[in-house]
């Protein structure tokens, strides 16, 4: 199902008329207002500890509870992908990112409260000096660091968490 078939209503003016405009947006017949769906923004930290190996977390909440992922999160409004993927790693890990490195994008497809959100995911190579205040927490159940090499990618819930860890095994990094 396409993400704007959910939208039955004008967001500017409220009326029922409001349809599909062409593949990415749909217009008011009311008051004229073109409404565009566009991806959200989010980021993947790959964080390594002195022995080169992975930090991994596990999902606490949907989608995909239970399953392996990497730290980090939606962009928020005025904030760029740096400042996005710093905050999301304070938030679920406790660690300070000390410095950053853009590595790559990936489109992904997030299922959340029974609506699609595309989104393109900004990967990032996050330095941090100090793990001895790692600890899980926000959305995060768990966190542990595993050898790159031993990673399993189908026990990554999400399509482009697996894309990257398939990727990261193939890099040196």
């Amino acid at each position: 199902m396409h993400p704007l078939s959910q939208f039955k209503y004008c967001p500017k003016c409220g009326s029922n008329d409001f349809k599909e405009n062409d593949f990415k947006s749909n217009k008011c017949g009311n008051c004229g207002f073109t409404y565009y769906f566009n991806i959200s923004s989010s980021t993947i930290a790959l964080i390594l500890n002195e022995e080169k190996e992975l930090l991994v977390a596990t999902r606490a909440h949907e989608p995909v509870k239970g399953t392996l992922d990497l730290p980090g999160g939606f962009v928020d409004m005025d904030e760029n992908g740096e400042e996005a993927v710093i905050r999301e790693v304070k938030e679920e890990t406790g660690l300070e990112v000390d410095s950053l490195n853009y590595l790559f994008s990936i489109p992904n497809r997030y299922m959340y409260s029974n609506f699609e959100i595309q989104t393109l995911d900004l990967v990032y190579l996050c330095n941090v000096k100090d793990t001895s205040n790692l600890r899980a927490d926000d959305d995060v159940s768990n966190l542990q660091f595993i050898k790159i090499a031993d990673l399993q990618p189908d026990l990554f819930g999400l399509a482009s968490v697996k894309e990257v860890v398939k990727t990261i095994q193939k890099m040196e990094i």
